[in-house]
């Protein structure tokens, strides 16, 4: 079943790039990336990385610094695992929890009444 294979790919992926950026890599911006979420392609070509920041600022810097050295977590990445090839790591900023936050600030400012249909427990009988 090559989806499970591909599952398990990206699970290892994740952890071995998070492994390589708090241990091996020594630039202290892309310490700040928090990595969420990895998709290979089928032909392992491709990777994209999904990262976050704590600040939501520096997300250029972090951004910028992951890009410049997919080059050498790629190289550290084909000594550690072991696979045939090694993707091209493509690194993209995750915006889902930015995306909630919206939402819920959204549904906060609706004024939404209770319900008036119901009574409470005490009132019948």
């Amino acid at each position: 079943m090559p989806g499970f294979r591909i599952e398990r790919i990206n699970r290892e992926l994740l952890r071995e790039i998070s492994d390589l950026i708090h241990t091996r890599v020594k630039n202290d911006e892309i310490k700040q990336a928090v990595l969420s979420e990895v998709e290979c392609s089928r032909d392992l070509s491709h990777a994209k990385v999904y990262f976050r920041t704590l600040t939501p600022d520096t997300m250029e810097k972090v951004k910028k610094s992951l890009e410049r050295s997919a080059g050498l977590l790629r190289g550290l990445l084909g000594r550690r695992m072991n696979l045939r090839k090694i993707p091209e790591l493509h690194f993209i900023y995750d915006n889902t929890e930015d995306k909630a936050r919206y939402i819920e600030a959204i549904l906060d400012k609706l004024d939404i009444p209770d319900d008036q249909g119901s009574q409470p427990e005490d009132d019948k009988g």
